[in-house]
């Protein structure tokens, strides 16, 4: 699908088949493909879309929103067919492609001049630099990527009567005593240890949801020490980690819908009570766990952990970038007005950050986050910039909320994720990885649920990886990745 869909973009740009933005009224229109780090309409799309409007007269914003589980589907649709947008969001493995296929308007020389870059504000040079392809910039962060931390119920804790684990067999033996010891009191053996949205990951770092299976395990292409590339689906480790989670899997630890569970579905089992150990993000999302367990009427205390004896530190993915398409008919002025001012340090910071005032926030009584439009009982803690993560503070003398409304857990978290994380890196786009990786990548799952499951043991799924081309189009990309070196 990745191959057919950059050939078709780069058909589409050359032959001029992608339409203009139309101007009418002296009014510039920008269209956004968003995901659901956006809020969606039922929670302030509308209100923020104005609020954007009256802090930029004569600009037009029209935002394009998929279901968030359904993103990169709708994305390629649209973009085949040659349903351009602006400007939208993509995660590191499409930045890389899009990029490499000339998707993308390089902002390079935009970004050096940039208002934000030269601010004195910006703190964000680390993170720039490793989005930079080939030495050029095609897409923009607004925040650090972050990444995962496992969060434990301590209700559940103090009712198997253990301490949180600090090594992978006290791991197990917590996972266990969940599954065993009735944790939630209901009298029932009804509980799992551990949910998740999938056993690997759709993208850059794809073992954040199950970091104590994977341990030293990467099953993507990795660099190693000299330099040359490997594919870390084939190795030892990868193998190790696979029988750790099938052997999780059969003792009833795991969740058995973990491999069709979207993280939606998985947040709301968590809520009601159906596991107690969750890996998921650090920060902001703290709080939001919190106050949802409350709002079930559970404990919202919850014990965040740190990387267990010997294992890896946690991975700070890439973080997904604002990218401008070559369809835009004027990517400085988008760039200038949309891409630049969301990180303004003003109100467009604040809007970005902290959503439409008296629909996120209100100041009255003092600055306080308002109840979520959906969620009963639970306030906003963001709307799409996460404070924690920003890339730039706001300016001197413009009030930021920052310490009302950030929490002491979502601090916490966050401290204990960036003392205990290692930055995760952009993969070269190559021609082989175009042709074969998505081939590639769905033998990958494939073999995963297999051996997770127990439908194959790890030697019976290698051999059906190998029978379908796996083997090769694995060999291809990293023969093309160490052509690079």
């Amino acid at each position: 699908m990745k191959k057919l869909l950059a050939l078709a973009l780069a058909l589409a740009l050359c032959l001029g088949l992608v339409s203009i933005p139309a101007f009418a009224d002296d009014t510039v229109k920008i269209t956004i493909l968003v995901d659901g780090t956006i809020p969606d309409q039922n929670n302030g799309r509308d209100a923020f879309e104005a609020r954007w409007e009256e802090l930029h007269p004569g600009f037009d914003l029209e935002i394009w929103q998929p279901d968030h589980s359904a993103y990169y589907t709708d994305m390629q649709q649209r973009m085949v067919s040659g349903n351009y947008p602006d400007v939208l969001i993509l995660s590191s493995t499409y930045y890389a492609d899009f990029a490499k296929n000339g998707v993308l308007w390089d902002m390079t020389e935009a970004w050096e001049n940039s208002k934000t870059k030269n601010s004195g504000r910006f703190t964000g040079d680390k993170v720039f630099e490793g989005l930079k392809i080939d030495g050029k910039l095609y897409g923009f962060a607004d925040g650090r990527g972050n990444g995962c931390v496992t969060y434990v119920k301590k209700a559940w804790l103090d009712a198997v009567g253990m301490e949180a684990p600090k090594t992978y067999d006290e791991y197990i033996a917590m996972c266990e005593a969940f599954v065993n010891n009735d944790p939630d009191g209901n009298g029932q053996a009804d509980t799992y240890a551990i949910s998740a949205a999938g056993f690997i990951g759709n993208e850059a770092p794809f073992v954040n949801y199950l970091p104590e299976f994977y341990q030293d395990a990467y099953p993507y292409f990795v660099q190693q020490e000299d330099g040359t590339w490997i594919d870390g689906f084939l190795t030892d480790s990868m193998k190790a980690a696979l029988e750790r989670m099938r052997d999780a899997y059969a003792k009833g630890l795991i969740d058995p819908d973990t491999l069709t569970n979207t993280t939606a579905q998985a947040r709301t089992k968590f809520y009601d009570d159906k596991f107690g150990v969750f890996t998921y993000w650090a920060g902001t999302w703290a709080t939001n766990l919190k106050t949802n367990l409350e709002a079930n009427g559970r404990s919202g205390e919850l014990v965040a952990l740190a990387p267990l004896e010997g294992l890896p530190l946690y991975y700070d993915r890439v973080p997904p970038v604002w990218c401008i398409t070559n369809k835009c008919a004027n990517p400085q002025l988008v760039f200038d007005t949309f891409i630049d001012t969301m990180l303004d340090g003003g109100d467009t910071q604040m809007l970005f950050t902290y959503g439409p005032e008296n629909v996120y926030w209100s100041t009255e009584g003092g600055f306080h986050m308002l109840e979520n439009l959906e969620k009963a009982g639970t306030n906003y803690t963001k709307f799409h910039t996460d404070p924690m993560l920003a890339l730039a503070t706001f300016a001197e003398g413009y009030y930021d909320p920052k310490e009302e409304s950030v929490l002491p857990e979502a601090k916490a978290s966050s401290a204990l994720f960036n003392e205990n994380s290692q930055l995760a890196t952009i993969v070269p786009a190559t021609d082989a990885m175009t042709e074969f990786n998505g081939q590639l990548t769905t033998l990958k799952n494939e073999m995963v649920a297999n051996v997770v499951m127990g439908t194959k043991t790890y030697d019976q799924a290698l051999a059906d990886f190998n029978a379908a081309g796996g083997d090769l189009f694995s060999a291809a990309i990293v023969e093309s990745l160490n052509a690079l070196n």
